[in-house]
């Protein structure tokens, strides 16, 4: 069976506060923290703070891989989908419109 993906984003998402679970990521799996003592309203000692890929944080830590495969896999970290060009069109219109201001000002200076 394969394993569900999660984003970033999604990942988010999962915090730890306010009653929400708490997922970290660590080397491409989602692990699920929420019933850990050391994670309190998803925050690690001051350290970490849940919702977050860890990889890069816990590269030198001592046993990470085997205090992190304790805790329940959730899903498999993927990546987020590419911003649709609905978001940017707006300052696509703007440039345009600027950019046609900016060249009737110009053809106005040439001819007067």
């Amino acid at each position: 069976m394969s394993q569900e993906k999660m984003t970033l984003g999604q990942l988010k998402n999962f915090d730890g506060r306010e009653g929400r679970s708490a997922y970290v990521a660590v080397n491409g799996k989602v692990y699920d923290v929420s019933e850990s003592a050391r994670w309190q309203e998803g925050n690690h000692e001051g350290a970490h703070q849940a919702g977050a890929d860890l990889s890069e944080d816990l590269k030198s830590a001592p046993h990470v891989r085997s205090v992190i495969e304790r805790f329940p896999v959730v899903a498999e970290l993927g990546e987020d989908p590419p911003e649709t060009t609905g978001g940017g069109s707006g300052k696509l219109l703007v440039g345009t419109i600027i950019a046609a201001a900016v060249a009737a000002a110009i053809a106005f200076m040439v001819k007067g």
